[in-house]
Order: C-alpha cells, then sequence, then structure tokens
C-alpha cells in the first residue's frame, strides 16, 4: 500500500493514502459494511493532488478514476454485505455545460456500481430546505425574481440521496434485530423512502427541533449535525467543505451492521463515519488523501476512542 501516513487507535485504523490504492490492499472479504460521500464529480475542488477525484476536469474523467475503485469496494466487502452513498443530483451551469439545467449524477453512479457487479439495493431520498439552497447558491432556479419573470425556468431544490447496493452472496453473518433495541416505530422511520430535515421555527418562533426531543419524536435529519471542520480548511486549496450529516450515517450503521462489524468510508474526510462507527460499538477503517482532513480526521477518531474504551476486552 502506498501509504503517506498511517494511525491507529481502540478500534480504529486511518491511512493517509490514496483510496484506490488503500482499499485495494485490504484483504477480500473482510469489510461488513461501507458508508461514504464521494467527490461530486467535477463540482467541488478539495485539494491540488492529481490524485483528488474532485479534481477531474470532466465528468467522464472523474468516472474513469471512480470506476477503479469501485470493484476493489465489490472484492474487500463480505457477500451478502452493503454499501450506501451519499450523492446529489449536480446543476450544471451556461458556462461550463453550455445549458441550465440538472444532470442525472446519481444515475450515473448507480450504474457504475451495476455495472461492476453489485446489485442495486435500496435508497433513500433526503430532503433539503430550497430556501436554505438559494440563499447558499443564488441559483437562478431557486430565486422568487425569477418566477416573476419566467416561471419556466424556475425549479425544485436538489434533495440529497443515500443510496445503498448490496454485493452478491449469502451474508453468514446476519444482521438480527430485537425488538428492544429496534421498535417497530424506529424501523418505520427507517423504512420511509424519504427522511425529513429537522429544526427551523414554527409559526410563533418556537424550535421545532426542541419541541420534537422535548416529545420524543423522531428529530429527522439535522443539517448541523456534523463533526466540527473548520480547522480542518486551509487556504491554498480549499473550496468545499461538508461533512455528510452523522445522522444519515447513523441510521446506516444501525440498521446494517451488527456490534463489532468493521465499517470502511474510502472518502473519511473529517472522520464522520468512523466517529459515529465507534460511537455505535462498531470498528472502522478510513482512507484519505487530504492532509488537513486526515489530521483531523485522526483528532477527531481519538478523541473518542479515549473516551470510551469501547473495544476494551
Amino acid at each position: 500500500m502506498n501509504v503517506i501516513n498511517q494511525n491507529e487507535g481502540n478500534g480504529w485504523a486511518m491511512y493517509h493514502a490514496d483510496c484506490v490504492d488503500a482499499v485495494s490492499a485490504l484483504d477480500a472479504d473482510s469489510i461488513h459494511y461501507s458508508v461514504f460521500s464521494p467527490p461530486f464529480a467535477s463540482l467541488y475542488t478539495y485539494s491540488a493532488s492529481d490524485r483528488d477525484m474532485g479534481n477531474s476536469a470532466t465528468r467522464s474523467e472523474f468516472a474513469d478514476h471512480f470506476g477503479f475503485l469501485i470493484p476493489e469496494l465489490l472484492r474487500v466487502t463480505k457477500p451478502g454485505r452493503l454499501l450506501s452513498f451519499h450523492c446529489m443530483n449536480l446543476p450544471t451551469s451556461k458556462a461550463r455545460d453550455g445549458f441550465i439545467g440538472l444532470s442525472d449524477f446519481r444515475g450515473e453512479l448507480i450504474r457504475a456500481f451495476v455495472d461492476a457487479g453489485w446489485v442495486y439495493h435500496s435508497e433513500v431520498c433526503i430532503w433539503k430546505d430550497p430556501v436554505t439552497a438559494m440563499q447558499r447558491t443564488k441559483s437562478l432556479g431557486l430565486l422568487y425574481k425569477t418566477i416573476r419573470k419566467d416561471s419556466a425556468m424556475s425549479r425544485q431544490g436538489i434533495p440529497d440521496y443515500l443510496v445503498t447496493m448490496r454485493k452478491p452472496g449469502e451474508n453468514d453473518e446476519p444482521v438480527a434485530h430485537t425488538h428492544e433495541s429496534f421498535p417497530v416505530k424506529v424501523w418505520q422511520r427507517y423504512a420511509s423512502p424519504v427522511w425529513t430535515t429537522s429544526g427551523g421555527v414554527d409559526d410563533e418562533g418556537f424550535s421545532i427541533l426542541s419541541a420534537q426531543k422535548a416529545a420524543g419524536e423522531d428529530t429527522g435529519i439535522n443539517p448541523s449535525d456534523t463533526l466540527q471542520f473548520r480547522s480542518a480548511r486551509e487556504h491554498n486549496d480549499e473550496r468545499h467543505i461538508c461533512p455528510l450529516q452523522l445522522e444519515v450515517i447513523r441510521r446506516g450503521v444501525r440498521l446494517w451492521t451488527n456490534p463489532g462489524d468493521t465499517v470502511l468510508s474510502p472518502f473519511a474526510g473529517i472522520g464522520s463515519e468512523g466517529y459515529v462507527a465507534l460511537e455505535e460499538g462498531r470498528k472502522f477503517v478510513g482512507v484519505e488523501l487530504k492532509d488537513s482532513y486526515y489530521r483531523q480526521a485522526v483528532a477527531n477518531l481519538a478523541s473518542l476512542s479515549t473516551q470510551g474504551g469501547l473495544f476494551d476486552g
């Protein structure tokens, strides 16, 4: 394995390396579950490295690079077990694409995994606030003035997706939940094809999230429920950093793994997937190419594992 650096702790290992190199060095049939958010083609630039898939000049170049990883993920996954990736469809631009619209990035990823031998298992749509998206992106299709000028150019917001693939074969370690550990009400929330977002205020200005928590209700996916990431920013090459919400990871880990299972993230970023895996009593293997992200991931994982001793004994 061509590793720049590596750190290990109580139940986890982080590799500062190219994800294709690192995953290729893992044992076959050794991973119970993978969960990650891949680079969104060329939409965001994460680092100046030529090995950074987010540095792809075109979607075709990204597909070629990502195509080296998918069969390796299949090889290391145990038969009958799952992999989940977080993604969204991507907006096009007049300058880059010649037209304003959307491209089916989610569909491209699904087809790439299926072509490599994976089974398309399930997916969930994660609601996102179009007002927040409008304020952040100033997208023409979401601006209110567009409706007043020409609503033929207006569109809905772009949701996130958690798409899950399955490796063919029989799972020899069933993930069997009890009613006590996974009540029917919880399963009904997880089984919904749309996961809603929590937060905001009601008509009288009171916090909806606080009220939901007080009533013991499902609080949904909180967009702000992420690990601290500001110290991982770099001035020279940073364009984007948006950690995956912890509750999205938590639902996948709780539903599709047993305690003690090994969770993999080939795009570990600041360690969000590993942090949740350790919290839930699983083990974690992460790979990250960007130095500042890697260092932050190691710090996040080390702080949690030293507090809990999750795998002592």
